[in-house]
């Protein structure tokens, strides 16, 4: 049940912060917040499979993190690390799971980038908190 909540409180937040969307997109969009970041990359095909069953036609729209990704590359080169699409992702889920999640753990094996994804981010969303973005904390 825990898991239904999760996405329940989820597609609330969308709600609230998208209105006007259509709700269908919303639940989607809360689905796969949820969920993705959970999954092996082996799963994933079998989720999206599981998802254009329950969502016909549907197609959720493109999230924007143009500002996050910016500070991320910035972050990066300060802590001469690449900003390669895999990892920039990751961050991304994180960011994503920590709005919709009150704690969570990064798991994997050594060196898979667990501290330094948790890292870029939280220097990232300070340096836009810093720059006067409201939508961003410090950490």
């Amino acid at each position: 049940m825990r898991a239904v909540k999760s996405v329940i409180v989820a597609a609330g937040n969308l709600k609230r912060a998208y209105p006007d969307e259509n709700e269908d997109v919303l639940l989607l969009r809360g689905l796969r917040d949820i969920n993705v970041p959970k999954f092996l990359s082996q799963d994933l095909p079998l989720f999206a499979g599981i998802i254009t069953d329950l969502f016909p036609g549907v197609e959720p729209p493109k999230i924007s993190y143009d500002d996050l990704l910016d500070a991320i590359s910035t972050v990066c080169s300060e802590l001469n690390i690449q900003p390669v699409e895999a990892f920039t992702t990751k961050i991304i889920q994180l960011y994503e799971t920590t709005i919709v999640r009150h704690g969570l753990m990064l798991v994997g094996p050594t060196g898979g980038g667990k501290t330094m994804c948790y890292r870029t981010l939280g220097m990232a969303m300070s340096l836009l908190n810093q720059a006067g973005s409201t939508t961003y904390q410090k950490v």
